[in-house]
């Protein structure tokens, strides 16, 4: 069922631009469970990634949504050369941590990891030459950020931003959860194409409709942490948290990227990182868009 009524509980405090919903450091402690480590990356995943980057003869990779530093982890280790950053010190003090345990690894002690937002993210941190090889954004990272304006004004100058750092013939990499799925049908799958998600036991989801369209979707993942919570109370093996989304929807989500690369681009896209033409309600859409030199 799809609620017309927002239950208005949130974690965290409105950070300019990008919500820090991981603020009070709850959330990132079981996001961590939830993520798990790189060996919690399923397989598909780890070869759509690495395998597309590859393929397009990309080095240098930002990544503007690193959360805990799992994705980037993965990639140091594949011999890419990558800069890490998120707005939330709480989820960056965990990649933070991996780099310097593993700091006598060359690939990792020269891992960049910077703490940035995305709508200045341009002034925060340093490009290289014409810009990176990839620019990537995913696990419905960029779907956290919410809009002010009203007019998405903030959200395109992000996904402008992200462009900037492309350089010509690079990618930019971005996905979001299939919210026109979740629109229609009030509820979001608990199974995730990125991670091996045993820990997670429910999502109830809620959407805010405004003026009689979608505005906002908050997920209250219930999750199993009986492996970090050590309790010989069963009760408290079950913790949940809540995240809010923007619902970005396929058609105006893709249009929005054309827009930031002015149509000088080439844009395909992937359900579950199958041909969109291959599978029927996908949980995930990624937009792989690459910039005409």
């Amino acid at each position: 069922m799809v609620d017309s009524v927002f239950r208005t509980r949130s974690l965290g405090a409105p950070a300019e631009g990008v919500k820090d919903q991981y603020a009070d450091g709850k959330a990132a402690k079981v996001w961590t469970v939830y993520v798990g480590d790189k060996k919690s990356r399923t397989k598909h995943y780890r070869d759509f990634l690495v395998g597309l980057l590859r393929e397009k003869g990309c080095k240098s990779i930002l990544d503007v949504a690193c959360g805990t530093g799992v994705d980037s982890m993965l990639l140091v280790e594949e011999g890419f050369q990558v800069t890490s950053v998120d707005a939330s010190d709480k989820m960056l003090k965990y990649a933070l941590k991996s780099r310097w345990e593993r700091r006598k690894e060359a690939s990792f002690d020269n891992w960049v990891i910077e703490e940035a937002n995305w709508l200045t993210l341009t002034d925060d941190i340093k490009i290289p030459g014409n810009g990176f090889d990839a620019v990537i954004c995913l696990g419905n990272s960029f779907a956290h950020m919410h809009d002010s304006t009203g007019d998405m004004r903030e959200i395109k100058t992000a996904l402008k931003n992200f462009e900037r750092c492309v350089k010509p013939g690079g990618l930019l990499l971005i996905d979001h959860r299939n919210y026109d799925y979740i629109i229609r049908t009030g509820e979001t799958p608990t199974k995730c194409i990125y991670y091996n998600s045993k820990h997670t036991k429910d999502i109830h989801t809620s959407v805010l409709y405004v003026n009689g369209k979608p505005h906002m979707v908050t997920m209250d993942y219930v999750m199993d942490i009986s492996e970090i919570a050590k309790s010989k109370n069963p009760e408290d093996d079950l913790v949940s948290f809540r995240l809010s989304y923007y619902p970005h929807t396929l058609e105006s989500f893709r249009e929005m990227l054309e827009e930031a690369f002015e149509k000088k681009c080439k844009q395909r896209i992937y359900g579950d990182f199958k041909p969109l033409n291959e599978i029927k309600d996908p949980g995930f859409l990624i937009h792989v868009v690459e910039k005409l030199k």
